[in-house]
Parts: structure tokens; C-alpha cells; sequence
């Protein structure tokens, strides 16, 4: 249907539907025809199907008048009636519908980004509610190879395998997966914490960030099953260690803790995964941590993207991040850092066997896997645009704890 002008109004029946049954989606759909000021005639043999009509037509911010037994109702614009003080949520672009706005509105609250939402709406209040708090330009693109990538414990791993290294070994992977658990436990309940706070007009980095926290709730049900799997239950866990995790929970700026945890921490656990995918005494628990590595590595992406795009627009964010890391590492000095028995199970079982010959050669790869994770904080801080004696520096001050 064309549009139409006064002088020669679009005419539609509604014939005995009724306005309540229907009628109204007939006149709403012919409305969409005929251009603002115009009119459409309609006419019916249904009992007083007139008044609801007029009362919808109010409504909409739309003129009726009674001609006999038709009415004629004159288009109003999307400025007038209920939607006429409507919020537009990422309409400020007319080329990119949608557009990811730099200040997210409360009166927006749950709507869909580029949606109306009706005056009179409640307001959210989201604490995360700026573009540059929370932002990265890849989010989309990182959630999406998420999803692609993951994985079902229990058809990605084979739990049928047999265990043939001493219980010394075993006992040593125990120790590793208990202190494991804790960490990914933190590693869960820090992008939690942000994910209620992060207005929804942000939501590939809502997105990004809640797979992140599916993937570290698998990771604690594998080691722990990978615990249960040779007979035995969690190991030792320390003071020093609860206390290095507990200042990643206590961090109240999300950049702070995504720096912290996800480049700083995950980036070096992304080594010890490594070390153990190399390492580990048995298939299980090198698939195992195979597949967990890949996990962290995109979690450490995404916090490196989001720091690269705040630092484009604030340079002055790089002296916070140093503060932060700075005071965390004081904060932990009366603490003993990565317990001795984590790092005797990791010479085992970079060992493999109890004898001199083996600990010697387990003991110079866990000195090499150390070395490894300071390097890779080294590389991370200088893409992050840090001068390299303060990379080298901060570098070193990382918790001993690893994350």
C-alpha cells in the first residue's frame, strides 16, 4: 500500500472482528502505510467496535473522527502518544543501529541495546554504567570463540585411564589440583562480583565475562574430580595462599582486578597449565590441563584488550595499574607466598620419580617454569606500554603465591 494524502483516505474493513480479538493488528499494520498527517477510513459490522477503537487510537497519539457508521483516524507521529518522551537506547548514530554509547542511562535498565523504552520505566541502578569502565572492541569476538571452544568433561577426557606412577607422584598431583581449585575459585568470583554491575547496554563484555565464569566452574569440577579420581580428597591449603586471593575479591575498580587477575594471575597460571600439560604423570591429567590452558589464555586476552582500550584513552591509568600491584605486594610481604608444599609437588612431579638424578632435573624445571612466568608478565607489561625497567621491575613483585 502506497501512502496516502487527506483528500483520498486508504479504506479497511474489519468486517465483525472484534477490536479486543485482533482488529487492532489490521489498523496498526495499514497505520504503517500511510505517512504521518495522513488518514486511513475504517469501517466494521461488529457491535460497538468504534470505542475501543477510539480509546486505542488516544493511545497512539492518533486523531479519530466518526464519519456515519466508518471512522477516519488521522496518523500521528512516533513523538505522540505513549512513546512520545520514550528513551532511545543506542540511536545516537543513524548509520549504526545499536551503537555502543559512551554513558549508559539508568532509565534504560534491561532493554535490548537500540530498543525504546517507554517513559515511566523503572530506573537500574548499574555502578559499571560507562563505555570506558568496562569496554574492549574485541568482547564479541573473544565470547565467540568461548562458545566455539568449549568443552564437556566428560566426553572431552577419558576417565577410564589407569594410573601407574608411585602415590608419592599421585599425591603431588593432589596437592597441585587442592591449590588449584582455590585459585579458580577466585578466578570465578571476581568477574562474578562485576557481572551484576555492568549496565546491560554493555553486554559483549556481560557476555564474555559470564562464559569466563563457566569456564572456571568447569575447571574447579575437573580438578576436583581429577583429585577424587586417585582415591583421595582436597590436600593442604594455606593462610599465605587465602590471603594473596582474598586482595583479588577485595579489589573494587574492574580494570584494577582485571589487571591483577587475569593478566597478571591467569597469565602465570596459563604457565603452570602448561608445565603440567608437559609434566603431569598421567594422559588424564595433561588433557586436563591442556584444555584448561587454552581457557585461561582467552581470559588473559580479554583483560589485556580491555586495559589496551582504556590506556588509549587514559595513558594515566598505566601509574594505577603499578599503585595496584605495587600495594598488593606489600600488602602480602608478611606472607610466605606459594606454600612449600605446592612447590615440592611440582619438583615431583616435574621429577616423575623419587630419586636424586629426577629431582634434580624436576627441581630445574620448576626454576624454569618460574622464570617462564615472570617472563611472560615482563612481555605482557610492556605491551601494556610500560618503559622495560619498570616492566622488569613490577614484573618480579608479582605475589609468589603465582595468581
Amino acid at each position: 500500500m502506497t501512502p496516502t494524502v487527506d483528500c483520498s483516505p486508504a479504506t479497511i474493513d474489519i468486517e465483525d472482528l472484534g477490536f479486543d480479538a485482533g482488529a487492532h493488528l489490521l489498523v496498526k499494520h495499514a497505520l504503517a502505510h500511510v505517512a504521518v498527517g495522513g488518514r486511513l477510513r475504517v469501517t466494521g459490522q461488529g457491535a460497538g467496535w468504534q470505542a475501543p477503537l477510539a480509546h486505542w487510537c488516544r493511545s497512539q497519539g492518533h486523531a479519530i473522527s466518526l464519519e456515519g457508521e466508518a471512522a477516519v483516524i488521522a496518523r500521528g507521529s512516533a513523538q505522540t502518544g505513549r512513546w512520545r518522551d520514550a528513551l532511545a537506547t543506542g540511536r545516537s548514530d543513524p548509520h549504526v543501529p545499536g551503537a555502543v554509547l559512551e554513558q549508559a542511562e539508568p532509565g534504560w535498565g534491561l532493554a535490548a541495546r537500540g530498543a525504546l523504552v517507554e517513559a515511566g520505566s523503572p530506573s537500574f541502578a548499574f555502578r559499571l554504567d560507562r563505555k570506558e569502565e568496562v569496554w574492549c572492541d574485541n568482547a564479541a569476538e573473544l565470547y565467540a570463540q568461548a562458545v566455539a571452544a568449549q568443552w564437556n568433561p566428560d566426553t572431552a577426557l577419558d576417565w577410564s585411564v589407569s594410573f601407574t606412577h608411585p602415590p608419592e607422584i599421585e599425591q603431588a598431583v593432589c596437592q597441585v589440583m587442592t591449590y588449584m581449585v582455590e585459585n579458580e575459585n577466585a578466578a570465578l568470583l571476581v568477574p562474578a562480583r562485576f557481572l551484576g554491575q555492568i549496565h546491560p547496554h554493555f553486554r559483549e563484555m556481560q557476555a564474555a565475562l559470564a562464559i569466563q565464569v563457566a569456564d572456571e566452574a568447569r575447571h574447579i569440577d575437573v580438578f576436583t574430580r581429577r583429585i577424587r579420581k586417585g582415591g583421595r580428597e582436597p590436600a593442604l591449603s594455606t593462610a599465605g595462599g587465602q590471603a594473596s586471593l582474598k586482595t583479588l575479591l577485595d579489589e573494587p575498580d574492574f580494570s584494577m582486578a582485571s589487571f591483577l587477575l587475569s593478566v597478571q594471575g591467569e597469565g602465570s597460571f596459563v604457565h603452570l597449565l602448561q608445565f603440567l600439560a608437559e609434566h603431569g604423570p598421567d594422559p588424564l591429567t595433561r588433557q586436563i590441563c591442556k584444555l584448561a590452558a587454552r581457557d585461561e589464555a582467552r581470559h588473559v586476552a580479554l583483560g589485556m584488550s580491555h586495559l589496551l582500550y582504556r590506556l588509549q584513552a587514559g595513558p594515566a591509568l598505566r601509574q594505577q595499574l603499578a599503585r595496584a600491584m605495587q600495594q598488593r605486594h606489600e600488602g602480602l610481604s608478611g606472607t610466605s607466598g606459594l606454600n612449600e608444599e605446592v612447590f615440592d609437588a611440582l619438583i615431583l612431579i616435574g621429577a616423575g620419580a623419587l630419586d636424586i638424578a629426577a629431582l634434580r632435573r624436576g627441581f630445574e624445571r620448576v626454576q624454569a617454569l618460574v622464570r617462564d612466568m615472570a617472563g611472560g608478565r615482563f612481555a605482557r607489561l610492556l605491551r601494556l606500554g610500560f618503559e622495560r625497567d619498570e616492566a622488569q621491575r613490577l614484573s618480579l613483585l608479582h605475589t609468589r603465591n603465582f595468581m
